[in-house]
């Protein structure tokens, strides 16, 4: 969904959605995806009430005259026959599921609690399914070096630096496209602005200062359409996340990682393991670095030692032997 579409939504979610964005200071994505899933959930409904016609194709479904009143007759069963829906027609994985519940509870408590619209909350007690919480990929030391090994080519000091940057400090994707070449401080410290327009300070070590350093050497100064962008594309603007993206992705190729799976994202999920794992940082300071909100976000970064550790008590080849007193 596009942000010039909502004028088709009715004018409760509208206003939800400007409140997700201006009070919650909630990125476009996030916002784009409330949106979407709230969309889907009112033409279904319309189509579930009997409202409109089954055979009406679900895409052209109009739901901006859909008001209060009709936002109030909505019930808890509702939703599951929309969870249910969305499971069996549209294969939604649980994934997609969790989040469509999200959506839901956080638009209705929205109504309730906040604008007081509607009496009761009927989301209140929708439940999500569960989702088996998967680790983190990322690459080890080795792997990591010879990454940076491998860059080379006309950007070879843009493209080092950035994933440079991503490798030692774990920044999110859209974090290092905003960088600003004076968030990078003389005092060795990086001004990165995160989720929800939150600023945090990383020291940058040695090895950050060096190649930012190269790479503002020979960074374009003449003809330069965004002046205080750090990192720039070949047409002299703000490097975009597609363009990120694509280095991150061609250099992986490169340096023969190319069928792990490995993104941007999991460079963020290799600076925070090799911190935990090799240097021994502590996980509090780990969170404060990578800019999560919660403890238990961070955390997922122990579980991977915890797992390493089970894989390893396993592998012991006495695993393979059978007491003589169990096999007699």
């Amino acid at each position: 969904m596009h942000k010039e579409e909502f004028h088709t939504l009715p004018q409760s979610v509208i206003e939800f959605l400007n409140y997700l964005s201006v009070v919650r200071s909630k990125s476009e994505l996030t916002v784009l995806e409330y949106a979407s899933d709230l969309r889907l959930f009112f033409r279904f409904m319309l189509v579930y009430r009997g409202i409109v016609a089954k055979d009406t194709e679900f895409e052209k479904i109009d739901i901006s005259f859909i008001d209060l009143d009709f936002i109030k007759t909505v019930k808890i069963s509702d939703a599951y026959a929309f969870l249910s829906y969305c499971r069996s027609e549209r294969k939604n994985d649980s994934a997609s599921i969790a989040r469509k519940v999200s959506s839901l509870r956080a638009f209705f408590k929205y109504l309730c609690v906040k604008m007081k619209q509607i009496p009761e909350n009927p989301m209140e007690e929708l439940e999500s399914p569960k989702l088996k919480k998967a680790l983190p990929k990322y690459l080890s030391l080795e792997e990591s070096i010879q990454l940076l090994d491998s860059i080379d080519g006309r950007d070879k000091e843009r493209d080092y630096a950035i994933i440079t940057i991503f490798l030692n400090c774990g920044l999110r994707l859209s974090e290092l496209c905003s960088l600003n070449y004076s968030d990078i401080k003389t005092d060795g410290t990086m001004t990165v602005t995160g989720k929800g327009n939150k600023e945090r300070t990383i020291y940058l070590n040695e090895m950050c200062v060096n190649a930012v350093k190269e790479y503002m050497k020979v960074r374009p100064v003449d003809g330069v359409k965004d002046k205080h962008a750090l990192f720039l594309s070949n047409r002299k603007s703000r490097i975009s996340p597609k363009t990120v993206q694509h280095i991150v992705e061609k250099f992986i190729e490169k340096s023969g990682l190319g069928d792990r799976g490995y993104s941007t994202h999991k460079l963020r999920h290799t600076a925070a393991t090799l911190m935990y794992q090799k240097g021994g940082v502590d996980v509090l300071l780990i969170k404060d670095i990578l800019g999560h909100e919660n403890l238990a976000t961070t955390e997922i970064y122990t579980h991977i030692v915890d797992e390493q550790l089970k894989d390893a008590v396993s592998s012991n080849p006495l695993n393979k032997l059978k007491s003589k007193k169990t096999s007699e």
